[in-house]
């Protein structure tokens, strides 16, 4: 087996030097050299030790991906496809740059101690993060971190955002402009300050561009997963008045669907909804669901980047990024 001596020696370089191309830092090697050195690596399928670069650097090339968010009767947090859309996009970037990845949910401060410690992560990428004490426990970790969908102001802490406000608000308008007024809004426990509130407030805001008053009969709160989308569908089933349905997401929306439709509630004959993330079931549910677009894969991509620029110790240009949504219409809202 072929050992970082082996190619040094073939490529005329120190063993440093090969160590600086193998982890990126060869800004003070010729191009010419870096080409050299990765061919060889390539050639002998050279595969660098996780135990040795782990010793050399005190640290693992472990991403871990957090989120504080547990359920609290059922599934997983990565049932949840933007979830998985969105690691598919970190997975891809620490793929290429030579680091692995932990996916874990976290319920307190405790345990994230514990689990930095355990594994010197090297970095941390956390959804759905307030300013409380778990937060306070992220930045006395001392590792960069990168918060995802988290409304932190803090100039020296990296955040990626989308517009939910907007997101809550061109929801309801569309299902306004067809015609609808007992519009439910349908989502997991709504905490001031989050994501969830933010696609409140839009909701809020077409309900009252429309002259119609909010009603907090409206809102019905449900834990994410498919089965108790279904449940909160046969509910929203014996309601008639309500014509109109907003879902913060759409793995939400989709069990909803299924629960109306177990309920002889046909969608959009009997009641439109709208959903929010744009994932693939949208394009699996009868008829497709009309959602908010958000590109979770790019979203995991921008967070990787940014974070490798905090573990290269360079500057990171925009700490706070806030990306932008669309409405996909499809077939699941129609004109009353």
């Amino acid at each position: 087996m072929v050992t970082l001596k082996d190619i040094a020696a073939e490529a005329g370089v120190s063993i440093t030097t090969v160590s600086n191309v193998i982890h990126k830092r060869s800004s003070r090697v010729s191009p010419e050299l870096v080409d050299k050195i990765r061919a060889i690596i390539e050639r002998e399928h050279y595969a660098p030790s996780m135990t040795a670069r782990t010793l050399a650097n005190d640290e693992s090339y472990i991403i871990g991906v957090i989120t504080h968010i547990t359920p609290q009767n059922v599934g997983s947090t990565m049932s949840d496809p933007f979830l998985g859309t969105f690691v598919e996009g970190i997975e891809l970037r620490t793929r290429q740059e030579g680091y692995f990845l932990m996916i874990r949910s976290v319920e307190d401060a405790r345990a994230l101690e514990s689990l930095s410690r355990s594994w010197r992560l090297s970095g941390l990428i956390l959804t759905g993060m307030f300013h409380d004490e778990f937060f306070d426990c992220i930045k006395g970790l001392g590792i960069p971190f990168v918060l995802i969908d988290s409304y932190i102001d803090l100039p020296d802490v990296c955040n990626i955002g989308l517009e939910d406000e907007k997101g809550g608000y061109i929801a309801t308008r569309h299902l306004l402009e067809n015609g609808h007024r007992r519009i439910a809004f349908a989502s997991p426990s709504i905490r001031a300050g989050g994501v969830v509130e933010k696609r409140l407030d839009g909701y809020k805001r077409a309900l009252q561009e429309f002259g119609v008053t909010f009603d907090p009969t409206l809102l019905f709160t449900q834990e994410m997963f498919v089965e108790e989308g279904r449940k909160l569908g046969h509910i929203l089933a014996e309601k008639p008045d309500i014509t109109g349905i907003f879902a913060s997401a759409d793995i939400l929306a989709a069990g909803i669907m299924t629960g109306l439709r177990e309920s002889g509630v046909c969608v959009p004959r009997d009641k439109s909804i709208v959903g929010f993330d744009d994932n693939y079931l949208c394009r699996l549910t009868n008829p497709c669901l009309t959602t908010i677009h958000q590109d979770a894969e790019q979203k995991g991509i921008l967070a990787m980047d940014m974070l490798l620029s905090q573990l290269r110790h360079e500057p990171v240009e925009n700490r706070s990024l806030i990306l932008p949504v669309s409405l996909v219409e499809r077939e699941s809202v129609r004109r009353i």
